[in-house]
């Protein structure tokens, strides 16, 4: 038996309900479903003629519709990729001129940790040669533009990283070589490793591997070229 609260809890609920779909309501609470949870379904689905549709199918149908744009025609429209008036063209040309400066002039510093150091200087000899990408390794962080953390970080070199990273000019840039430098790799649960070196520096392109590949270090190089070339920091600064 259903106490009189909920009953009477329930026809105020199903005011304007067919009579059937009262009964099925009655049906269902005997069977001790809950009865929050059969207000909510009738509130949601109060026309038995409409089909259910997913919240997916609903805005797809939406976008059927003539006149409504696409989600992608409609971030385009709001928010053109290409110049909008002659001064963002002026200060586009201007970022396009310093994106080729400086994805032309990614030179390295000379930071070895642990094994991968070993296939960043393999990347560097003559057979995958990544001083034809003026990529040129120094030895002193006021003139490198990437620092590549190749090897294992331990908490006690995590000091010294972060002092070449902050003596590098900007715009400076991060590439993590291997699993470790990734995340610590075998050495993750050991005391005196750190667990990513994005934990002191920031990084932007993670090569994975243990050790990676000369080929895998010079995609990622290449990569990251590609990560300046779609940086538009004038452009920016301007629509500020």
């Amino acid at each position: 038996m259903i106490s009189q609260a909920r009953r009477y809890a329930f026809n105020t609920a199903c005011r304007g309900v067919s009579r059937a779909t009262q009964m099925q309501q009655s049906n269902l609470i005997r069977h001790s479903v809950p009865v929050a949870s059969q207000y909510r379904i009738q509130r949601r689905w109060k026309s038995d003629n409409l089909p259910a549709l997913s919240p997916s199918q609903t805005l797809a149908s939406v976008y059927a519709e003539k006149g409504v744009d696409s989600l992608e025609k409609f971030m385009d429209k709001a928010y053109p990729p290409g110049p909008r008036n002659a001064a963002e063209y002026v200060v586009t040309t201007v970022d396009k001129v310093t994106q080729y400066l400086k994805r032309n002039h990614l030179w390295v510093l000379t930071f070895g940790l642990a094994c991968c150091a070993v296939e960043m200087m393999h990347a560097a000899a003559a057979r995958y040669d990544m001083h034809r990408f003026n990529m040129i390794f120094r030895a002193s962080p006021r003139q490198a533009r990437v620092m590549i953390v190749a090897g294992t970080l331990v908490n006690k070199m995590a000091p010294a990283l972060r002092t070449c990273y902050d003596q590098m000019p900007f715009p400076k840039y991060v590439v993590s070589m291997g699993s470790c430098a990734n995340g610590g790799g075998y050495y993750h649960y050991s005391y005196s490793v750190v667990r990513g070196c994005d934990r002191i520096v920031p990084v932007d392109i993670y090569v994975p591997g243990c050790p990676p590949t000369a080929e895998a270090l010079l995609y990622g190089m290449i990569q990251l070229q590609k990560k300046v070339n779609r940086e538009t920091y004038f452009l920016d600064w301007w629509r500020r």
